[in-house]
């Protein structure tokens, strides 16, 4: 029997070929500014990623690398749009070690084709630029990449815009959260945990936070290659970025610092107080974290953190603070690790928290054994994937960053076999601390 072949059919055949075509020419924009580090410069090079893509590419140590991830194997054609201010210059592409190179000596933005790559399997792929020569002051200013083949779709992972400042946030990288589980606890009054820190994962910009509860949070950071800080603070009630618009009766009041403690108002993110001791902490090193909270009269509540470094078999008074217009326990116990400086978010952090406990009003201490990993909007709006969190060994880890290819599955709850001692602390001697 002979199939009738009608003007309708040879429409769809039609359609389905250049919906086909269509959706095969079909680019993306990778924005530079969001997505890109540059490395290999010394101290005085001026070369810089910007909101509006790379600037000042002088030198040609600067490797200009950009991240993204294909969520499936196939190809990926490469083009760029950039800028040679004045003169030539040759440009090195390289992907999974395959280098093309294309020249370019147009002032203002053009496109260059760069060419195509095979992607064996879904993950990271980093894009590594490079200078070969130049005749000019600057090699390029790179606003963006156009990537398109059958690698390519709408799950590819990237930061795609600046709405919300995301070119900060996603250049900063995934936050990570551990959540405990206190349901059935009640009128907890202390918590204790531990963090340790592989070695080479003390990455300068890492906050690495032991102690977070609803109204602040008690860590331990990397603020510089000489300086590291243990971190203490409390949010005001009162909701503002500028401390300066607190009322008086809203303020956080400082009680008592230890020795050597820095004790101030703190903004930019919620307003409160804050408190920090310039300690030399060690990658490798196991510390511990031990938070007080306890409600006071006249709608008040008095935070108070400690910390012990093993080393010196002491625990150190950080700071106590009271929070007005609060009357409550400890509550929504969590710890996180983040990354608060862009120019390090091509790099990985990790950490590992274990041994959490919490001891309720009148009551001895209990262990956390159940925790589930959350993580903030830049992961939840798949800009980026390079987070994990679960059991290793034991222990409960934190990882971000660096653009490995693990990503966690959140929210799903995870039972801890604790091994871990209960804490062996002598409450009474700590409050002579804070009240000597």
């Amino acid at each position: 029997m002979k199939q009738r072949v009608t003007i309708a059919t040879i429409a769809c055949l039609l359609a389905a070929v250049f919906s086909c075509t269509c959706l095969q020419a079909q680019e993306t924009v990778v924005p530079a500014g969001g997505n890109s580090w540059v490395t290999g410069l010394s101290a005085r090079a001026k070369e810089k990623v910007t909101n509006e893509g790379w600037r000042n590419w002088q030198t040609a140590a600067a490797v200009w690398n950009t991240y993204l991830r294909p969520a499936k194997p196939g190809s990926l054609r490469l083009a760029v749009l950039l800028s040679v201010p004045a003169g030539e210059s040759s440009i090195a592409f390289t992907i999974n070690g395959k280098t093309n190179a294309v020249k370019a000596d147009k002032a203002g933005m053009h496109r260059y084709d760069i060419g195509e790559w095979d992607i064996a399997a879904p993950g990271y792929v980093m894009i590594s630029a490079q200078g070969l020569g130049k005749t000019g002051g600057v090699y390029a200013e790179v606003k963006e990449f156009y990537i398109s083949g059958s690698a390519v779709d709408s799950n590819t992972a990237f930061v795609r815009n600046n709405e919300g400042n995301y070119f900060y946030w996603g250049r900063r990288g995934p936050s990570v959260h551990i959540n405990y589980d206190i349901s059935g606890i009640s009128d907890i009054e202390w918590f204790y945990n531990e963090i340790t820190v592989p070695a080479g994962n003390d990455v300068i910009g890492s906050y690495f936070m032991a102690d977070g509860f609803a109204e602040g949070y008690f860590g331990m950071q990397v603020n510089s290659e000489r300086e590291r800080r243990i971190i203490f603070s409390v949010w005001s009630s009162f909701r503002t970025d500028n401390p300066k618009e607190i009322p008086e009766d809203q303020k956080i009041v400082l009680v008592k610092k230890g020795r050597r403690v820095t004790a101030n108002e703190f903004g930019n993110e919620g307003s409160g107080g804050h408190s920090h001791l310039v300690y030399p902490w060690k990658a490798g090193q196991r510390y511990g974290f031990l938070l007080h909270g306890t409600p006071l009269p006249d709608n008040r509540t008095q935070y108070t953190a400690y910390f012990q470094d093993p080393d010196k078999k002491e625990w150190l008074l950080i700071a106590s603070f009271i929070r007005p217009a609060t009357n409550t326990w400890l509550k929504r116990l969590h710890s996180f690790l983040e990354n608060f400086i862009p120019e390090t978010g091509n790099l990985t952090r990790r950490a590992y928290y274990h041994n959490q406990w919490v001891k309720p009003r009148n009551s001895d201490w209990q262990p956390l054994r159940t925790m589930y990993l959350t993580a903030d909007a830049t992961a939840g709006k798949k800009y980026r994937m390079d987070y994990g969190g679960g059991l290793s060994n034991g222990r409960y880890y934190l990882a971000n960053g660096g653009f490995f290819n693990e990503t966690a599955v959140l929210r799903q709850p995870v039972t801890v076999v604790r091994t871990d001692t209960m804490p062996d602390i002598d409450l009474g001697k700590l409050n002579t601390l804070l009240h000597p």
